[in-house]
Order: structure tokens, then sequence, then C-alpha cells
């Protein structure tokens, strides 16, 4: 029986990952912060192990004995005015993570990065794909120069890595509202404005069934674009409003307006100007590696909403 251990448990995807490895007979090990915190999966048999990236000791007690690491729970900073602290933090655990692994060696490290790393598509006329590489320093944003940096120290660790490329990640369990915000405000009737813009989704549960199937068939320092449904955001914002019962979206903003609102954004509280200010960067993504050499399933869109809408009800988010 393998032995596996999720970092980042407590979160979405992380989540997911541990009730996938369960599922499939998998002994899950699981670090936290908060020792009192189980994320979306009180109901899943895992040891817990306090501790966090920070803690070196803690990560490698975590790991003894572990054929797999998962590692899910990279930095998640937002924001232009920290960019360097930012970077260095989030590299500080990162490099943390490998060093424990050096030392106990497990078979694999599944690193969960981010469709952020992946770059305009090299050629005219074709999806992007994992040849294509982010431009350090192009969006100037905290998130995207950390999940860059962080990506890189992984794939140049000499470890037996997969990094697996998630797009936008919807589903029940969100815990934290990683992504699902949009999801909540839409289902509530409070976005009824759509920009243009395209993108990539995926169910959370499809995106652990593939970081499952990568310990047996991904291939060391490779990574693999997880995405299933290319849309636009008025596409996705309709769906959204069809599962909840709500009209969709019909006021349209242009490029303009947008620009105007991210310009003022700048100077209000919160994290939500970011994703617009980044949104230049959104794009359609090719996951024909995925699906060939890990067997990406993908179940539709139209279902994941739907389960993730009765998950925030039954959970009271909404």
């Amino acid at each position: 029986m393998k032995t596996c251990l999720v970092l980042g448990a407590t979160g979405f995807i992380g989540g997911h990952i541990a009730r996938e490895a369960a599922a499939r007979g998998w002994q899950v090990r699981a670090l936290r912060r908060d020792p009192n915190s189980v994320g979306a999966i009180g109901d899943v048999h895992v040891k817990w192990v306090t501790g966090n990236l920070a803690d070196r000791s803690a990560l490698l007690e975590a790991m003894r004995d572990c054929h797999v690491i998962f590692h899910s729970a990279g930095a998640y900073p937002h924001g232009t005015r920290q960019i360097d602290r930012d970077v260095q933090s989030a590299l500080g655990e990162m490099r943390n993570v490998i060093a424990a692994a050096r030392e106990t060696k497990p078979d694999r490290l599944i690193y969960t990065s981010s469709f952020t790393t992946v770059g305009l598509p090299g050629e005219p006329h074709r999806l992007a794909d994992e040849r294509d590489l982010y431009r350090p320093g192009t969006a100037g944003d905290a998130y995207y120069e950390a999940k860059w940096a962080m990506e890189v120290e992984a794939l140049n660790s000499g470890l037996p890595i997969v990094t697996l490329n998630p797009a936008a990640v919807f589903g029940p369990g969100d815990v934290h509202l990683a992504v699902s915000e949009i999801v909540i405000m839409a289902a509530k009737g409070r976005v009824p404005f759509y920009f243009d813009a395209t993108f990539g989704a995926i169910d959370v549960r499809d995106v652990a069934a593939a970081h499952l199937n990568a310990v047996e068939r991904g291939r060391v320092g490779e990574r693999y674009i997880l995405s299933n449904h290319n849309m636009t955001l008025k596409d996705g914002l309709v769906l959204i409003a069809q599962a909840a019962g709500r009209k969709p979206p019909s006021v349209h903003l242009g490029p303009p307006l947008l620009n105007a609102i991210i310009a003022i954004g700048k100077y209000l509280p919160g994290g939500t100007i970011g994703h617009l200010r980044t949104m230049r960067f959104w794009q359609p993504l090719n996951n024909g590696r995925a699906v060939a050499e890990l067997g990406l399933p993908s179940r539709p869109l139209a279902d994941t909403l739907r389960d993730a809408l009765a998950w925030f009800k039954a959970n009271g988010y909404l």
C-alpha cells in the first residue's frame, strides 16, 4: 500500500487530492498549520501532522517513509506593492520542501503549479501548451511572479518532480473561496456584466484524478496543463446563472471602461482588482498532453457548477 503526504490538504485542490488518494486505497498523511482544521475532508481518513512549509523539521517528519509527496500548498500572494518580498517568501517555502524531499527521497513529488506559468503561444493560430513559458515581469503581479519562480525552482531541483498546471478550478469543497467567489456572486445575481476574456476551466475532481495518475504516468521533469473547457467569461457566467436559476449577465463592458476600473481599483482594498488587472493574460489552453499521458478525465462544466452550488448552499456560503 502506498503512503502519500498531501501539503495543502485543508485547501481546495489539496483536499480533493487527499480524498482521491484515500478512495484509491492509499494511506494519506496531511500537513496542516491549524491542529483543528480539516478543510472539506473531515469525513476522509487521513493522518494529520501539524506544521507548515517554514518548519523544515515538521516537513521532514511528515515526509518520512512516504512514497509520494503532493505539494499543493504553494504560496498564493496577490498585489503589486511587495512583489520581491512575496516571491522570496514563496521561494523559501519551496526550498524547504525540496530540501526535505532530498533527505527523505520519495519516489515522486507531484507539484501543483498554475496556468499562469504558461505563456502566449510561440506560433500563431495554435493554443498555448506546455512549450510556452511565462516571461517573468510581464504581469507585474505577485501571484504570477511567485508561481513562475516556484515552478522554475521545482523543475531545476533534480528531484523526481512532475508539475501540473491547472486552469481555473471549480467544484465543491472550495473552503477558502480560492477561485469560487465569482461563482457565489453570480449565483446571487451580483454580476450583471461581463468583459471580453477567454479562459480554461476544469473540475477540481478531474484535477485530483490527474494528480494521482501522474504518480505512475507522469514524466519526471515535465509539466502538464490541466484544463478541459475553453470558454468566454460571458459563457461561464451564463452557465452559473443557469445552474442558480438567475438571469444571465447582459451588460458588456468594453476595454476602455475595464481599463478605467482597473486604474481606479488599484487604490481600493481587496484582491478582486488583481484578477481584472491580469485578465489580459487569460487564454484558451491545449490539454492534449495531459489527456494522452495522464488520462485526464473531463466532467461537463454544467455538472461542476451544479455540484459546487449545492455544496455552497449546504455549507452556508449561499
